[in-house]
């Protein structure tokens, strides 16, 4: 892979960023979290602690940076990252209307350009987890977190890449690229619903870079679609969401 993938996901969230306005605007205002692509509910996944008093947090690729909305709501004094000007223009203005004290800058999260050891809690739902690069992002946070300080990701499961057509169709019931040596996926030019460059890994390709870079794995789970859902969101049915997973999280710690 040679494209300048910082570019094209930059230039693809700059255009899109009018899009998710109104989702941000309905996630800030929730008591309960709740994850995307499927609304799966923090009541029951834990991904947030539920006291971050005291706390220094940063969310790595923030987007419209309702997580940080959360994270400041539960006493947490939050810092929110994301690589797009347009982007962060919706957060700031959020943040304002909420009455919340959050830091929005503009960063790659592979190169924040923070201090070191400067926060207890780092978080990316989508955002870094999927756009950037995980060897870079992933030593970025453990650069950024203090020791003993926690991490937690979610992202698309590896098995809707694997299933996923190469010009971008909803995923199927058929294995459309190896799994073996996965990296990721460029959609900047596919026929459906072209985006930027994504990245993913096997369990152990992820494995590996934790044990490379030294992070340990608290917890690891898997979402499925909810009964309730009927739709394709996200290029995944539902029918095929609810037998396969479509997400992941990662619970990491970097030893004290």
């Amino acid at each position: 892979m040679e494209r300048d993938y910082v570019a094209i996901n930059r230039e693809v969230w700059e255009a899109e960023a009018a899009h998710w306005v109104a989702t941000g605007v309905r996630l800030w205002g929730l008591e309960v979290p709740v994850w995307r692509n499927w609304g799966a509910s923090d009541a029951s996944l834990n991904l947030l602690p539920a006291d971050l008093a005291g706390i220094d947090a940063i969310e790595l690729g923030c987007g419209t940076g309702y997580v940080s909305g959360w994270m400041a709501r539960r006493g947490a004094k939050v810092t929110g990252i994301d690589i797009s000007a347009a982007q962060l223009a919706t957060p700031r203005r959020l943040a304002e209307q909420h009455g919340a004290d959050i830091m929005f800058i503009e960063y790659n999260a592979e190169a924040t350009g923070l201090d070191d050891a400067a926060f207890d809690f780092a978080i990316s739902e989508y955002g870094a987890a999927i756009w950037c690069r995980p060897d870079a992002w992933l030593r970025e946070a453990w650069r950024v977190l203090r020791p003993g300080g926690r991490l937690v990701f979610l992202g698309n499961h590896p098995l809707v890449l694997v299933c996923s057509p190469l010009d971008g169709a909803p995923c199927d019931l058929r294995l459309h690229r190896p799994y073996r040596d996965m990296w990721g996926a460029d959609w900047a030019e596919v026929t459906f619903d072209p985006s930027g460059l994504c990245f993913n890994l096997t369990i152990a390709g992820w494995m590996e870079v934790f044990r490379a870079i030294g992070f340990r794995v608290t917890n690891y789970q898997e979402i499925y679609i909810p009964d309730h859902q009927t739709e394709t969101s996200a290029s995944v049915p539902a029918a095929w969401g609810k037998t396969y997973p479509v997400e992941q999280v990662w619970h990491l710690e970097k030893p004290a």
